[in-house]
């Protein structure tokens, strides 16, 4: 389902020409695109819809004949950004199974506890149905250790000893991870047990997990527990098969239950992109990962619009100053898109200070189209 664009042969080609040697995809997104800049307006709901990647004809003729084609429920995003780059059926709410445990893995390093201490398994955490990471009551163990029986292993043994050791409760441990879904931008999720066995009230969207891993990932602790292939310290090899066969594969976990099907929220990154992606229930979970990957990293290009020491000119009541963002922005774009941005250089005539006193001279805004995308302060150089 690879596509490649072609370029145009002559200066001057019309839109239209040029717009059907696009895939079909992208000439939705262009005309969009065109029509927006005509009317100087568009929704940001556009933006990211389905753009850029299933090019195929047999997609396009699978979808309008409403077969079910890859998952139920998908979405690429780019981590950075949080730009959805595809979904399909991204809000729908579904059991996620053993992909609950990205949730459950990211609360437990938020809560701050030391994870080399030492303590050992109650009862209760053993004998839990499902996979297993085998822990025996009395056994000695560290947060650590049962965060990569969690996370390599899906380990729901591991899960369950993880929330007990953390708020005492399974219960009070799952609205916990409910606080870490809000602060990921999950606001269509409901956590109701740390493993993701099936349970009424217990659900996400394909969107709202890959938010949830998007949130994850920039914790370097879980980055390191998810990309590890394999465990010597218990001789655990990590079930996540992408570690393995796909190129810039970085993680992060696996999932099934007969409700559920089978789930994968996968991530890699190539050059300066990393793109996350979600499918639940779908049957072949590790090809239509690698192909939605595929399509995204030939889609979009993760573009430095403003690097961070590169001079913006302001001219004030002060005077002409020279000032830089201080930071790299980036932002993932269509090739069409690109010309569509656009930068607006705000200057102060009254300048402020930021808590390391460093004057505040003016404001950058940068917008696709008319959509914000940065609004960043103007250093002094």
């Amino acid at each position: 389902m690879r596509y490649a664009r072609k370029k145009n042969e002559k200066d001057g080609k019309s839109e239209k020409a040029r717009l059907e040697n696009m895939p079909i995809k992208i000439q939705r997104k262009m005309r969009v695109l065109v029509i927006a800049a005509a009317m100087t307006f568009v929704s940001a709901s556009f933006y990211g819809r389905r753009v850029g990647v299933f090019a195929s004809t047999e997609y396009e003729a699978a979808e309008a004949a409403n077969t079910t084609v890859g998952a139920r429920a998908e979405c690429v995003a780019e981590l950075s950004s949080r730009r959805i780059l595809y979904e399909k059926n991204g809000e729908d709410r579904l059991p996620m199974a053993s992909t609950t445990k990205i949730a459950t893995a990211l609360t437990v390093l938020e809560g701050g506890n030391d994870l080399d201490e030492i303590f050992k398994v109650p009862a209760a955490g053993c004998g839990i149905e499902g996979s297993s990471a085998y822990l025996k009551e009395g056994e000695e163990t560290s947060e650590r250790d049962l965060l990569y029986g969690l996370m390599l292993r899906s380990g729901n043994d591991c899960a369950v000893t993880l929330a007990l050791r953390e708020e005492g409760s399974v219960r009070k441990f799952a609205e916990k991870m409910n606080r870490t879904a809000q602060r990921a931008g999950a606001l269509h999720t409901h956590f109701k047990n740390p493993h993701g066995l099936p349970e009424k009230g217990h659900y996400t969207t394909a969107r709202d997990l890959t938010f949830i891993a998007c949130l994850a990932l920039e914790n370097p602790v879980f980055a390191e527990i998810v990309s590890t292939k394999y465990y010597e310290k218990k001789n655990w090899t990590n079930k996540n098969k992408m570690l393995e066969n796909y190129d810039g594969a970085i993680g992060v976990k696996t999932g099934f239950t007969k409700q559920a099907g089978r789930c994968l929220v996968s991530a890699a990154r190539r050059g300066d992109m990393t793109l996350v992606c979600t499918v639940l229930s779908c049957g072949d979970t590790y090809g239509r990962s690698s192909a939605l990957l595929d399509d995204a990293f030939s889609a979009y290009e993760n573009v430095l619009l403003q690097a961070a020491d590169s001079p913006v000119a302001l001219r004030s009541a002060r005077g002409s100053i020279t000032a830089k963002t201080g930071k790299d922005l980036r932002y993932p774009l269509l090739a069409e898109e690109k010309k569509y941005v656009k930068k607006v250089a705000i200057a102060f005539d009254t300048p402020a200070f930021d808590g390391n006193g460093r004057e505040i001279s003016g404001q950058l805004r940068i917008y696709l189209l008319n959509n914000l995308l940065f609004s960043e302060n103007l250093y002094k150089l």
